[in-house]
């Protein structure tokens, strides 16, 4: 009988642990993915970080003396490129904030037939280079563009002003740039919403800025958090719209590691930007999630 018994669990587990086998089997290609291409990378940045120039240096030669003040020199030396990036990326997600989610709100519950062809036009930068969107808006915010010319007519601007090469073009940049990574999450909690939760508030007497204080903002408020992280994380580490848009005075630390890797050829001090910059982002990341983050997200 117990034999019986026995066979019978066999035969009952044997299921489970063939589901297991066919799991690992369809996670293998991911994993094996994020092995070559993600790990192997970072465990060799982190290598480069601790070396030194070899004494008989030439260019691009280093060795490994495991020197992790290398990481103390790269933010003393670059500390005001950091903060510069940390706060041209908050100001841009907060610009984008306050367009995105108007503009979610309205395709979601305003745009009838429209819907699709505004998700569209949300994505359609998507479809051409992120180098060339900011060459656009190089031309456009110039001295001889429409925005220029505009602001000269209504006396905004004086005559020999511009608005390239400033920390306001920089951040426009970065605003327009990841706008569709902050409507599009928002734009999905929006429509996840049950429009009857909206009428139910409004048949208890609440008015419309009640309704959307006390109903819609925090329905929506995944989308807010998943966008406001999917916009600011790039925009830190961005520097295509400050090497195009700004001056050396509006340089991010992105500008600094690219300079360090492909000018300067300083692996170590670009190696260790990556991975203070990379740590920092981390933390902001965790303690916002924590303090201001959704059950869905943590």
């Amino acid at each position: 009988m117990a034999l019986a018994h026995a066979e019978v669990g066999n035969k009952a587990h044997a299921p489970k642990k063939r589901a297991k086998r066919i799991a690992y089997f369809l996670l293998a290609p991911g994993l094996t993915w994020l092995l070559i291409f993600f790990a192997f990378p970072l465990i060799n940045l982190a290598e480069t970080s601790t070396k030194t120039p070899a004494p008989t240096f030439e260019t691009g030669e280093f060795v490994q003396t495991f020197r992790f003040s290398n990481f103390v020199d790269a933010f003393v030396n670059n500390q005001e490129q950091f903060f510069r990036s940390f706060l041209y990326a908050l100001i841009a997600t907060l610009f984008a904030l306050a367009i995105a989610y108007p503009l979610a709100y309205a395709i979601a519950f305003r745009s009838g037939p429209w819907k699709n062809l505004m998700l569209i036009l949300v994505v359609a930068p998507f479809f051409t280079s992120f180098l060339l969107r900011t060459l656009a808006w190089k031309q456009i915010l110039g001295a001889e563009g429409p925005v220029v010319s505009a602001l000269q007519f209504l006396g905004i601007l004086p005559p020999e002003a511009t608005i390239t090469a400033t920390a306001f073009s920089v951040i426009l940049g970065l605003t327009y740039n990841f706008l569709p990574f902050m409507t599009l999450p928002i734009y999905a909690s929006l429509d996840r919403i049950d429009y009857r939760l909206l009428e139910a508030s409004g048949d208890l007497y609440a008015n419309g800025v009640t309704t959307f204080r006390k109903v819609t903002l925090p329905l929506s408020a995944p989308g807010v958090v998943a966008g406001t992280l999917l916009t600011f994380i790039p925009a830190s580490g961005d520097y295509i719209n400050a090497q195009l848009l700004g001056s050396p005075e509006n340089y991010m630390i992105g500008n600094v590691i690219n300079s360090r890797f492909f000018r300067v050829v300083d692996y170590p001090t670009a190696a260790a930007l990556s991975f203070i910059l990379m740590a920092t982002i981390l933390v902001l990341v965790v303690i916002y999630i924590r303090r201001l983050g959704t059950d869905e997200l943590v």
